[in-house]
This record gives structure tokens, sequence and C-alpha cells, in this order.
């Protein structure tokens, strides 16, 4: 079972995105357990956000019952990837989890042609459009991998 978790700010916008995104890229496969979370605590509880899940919606791609939480230091241990959205979140990452000595943080387009690339958050930008294309181009870079690694 390979395990992932995609982590962005607030667990409302851009994770949550990649979470459904990536569980409908995958849905033919068993051996593989998603999540999504936060790293802050400002939307604990809420559900995703009206933009991406009306970008969803329209996709086929449903985000019911996902609420926001956050990541903590246990879940180092319970995930082989910890996906983050821009520098900022993979710092967090890193403070939350004390590092990152088994080398599981990674960023979200560093699975994409644009290593490094931040992944711009919609909250702020209002630009689901692009955040969900960046999102869909990193996510078809990790399931290249883990294809690889499940053969």
């Amino acid at each position: 079972m390979i395990k992932i978790l995609f982590v962005c700010h607030g667990n409302i916008c851009r994770s949550p995105m990649a979470e459904f995104v990536f569980k409908d890229m995958t849905k033919d496969f068993k051996d593989i357990y998603i999540e999504s979370a936060a790293t802050s605590t400002e939307e604990l509880g809420n559900p995703v956000h009206y933009g991406t899940t009306n970008l969803l919606r329209k996709k086929g791609i449903s985000t019911a019952g996902k609420t926001a939480r956050q990541m903590n230091k246990s879940d180092y241990d319970k995930f082989d990837y910890i996906i983050g959205m821009d520098t900022w979140n993979i710092q967090n990452i890193n403070r939350i989890c004390g590092g990152d000595p088994e080398k599981k943080v990674y960023k979200m387009l560093d699975f994409s042609s644009r290593i490094g690339s931040d992944v711009l958050d919609p909250w702020y930008t209002g630009d689901f459009e692009t955040t969900y294309k960046d999102i869909y181009e990193g996510c078809c870079g990790l399931l290249s991998e883990i294809k690889n690694i499940i053969k």
C-alpha cells in the first residue's frame, strides 16, 4: 500500500483538489491510499472551498464529506509521500514533522517538468483553473512514478 498526503495551508483549496483529482486518477488501483491536510488551524472542520468544489464538480469529481484537518507529526510515519503545494507549505511540513530524514516530502510540481515551482493558492489569486492545471500536471507525474513502483 502506497500512502499519499497532499498538504496546503488551509486544506480547503489546493490539497483537497489534489486529493480528489488523484483519487479519481487512481480509482482502479487498490494499493493507493490518499488524504489531504493543512499546515494551519485556520480552516479546521470547514468544507472544501466552493471554488474547488465547483471546478471539480464540472469535471465529474465530488468532494463530498471532506472537511479540513491539520497535519500532525504522526502523519510522517503514516504516509510514504507528503506533498506540499508551495515553498511555505514545505517549510511548515518540515517544522511539524521535525525534518524529513526519510526524504518523503515533495512539492507538487516536483512531479512535473517545473521542479521546484509552486502551485499558487487560488484563495488569493481567485484562479482555480490555473491551480487545477498545475495540480493535474503534478498528479500525472506522481502517477507515473507510482506506476513504476507498483509494477
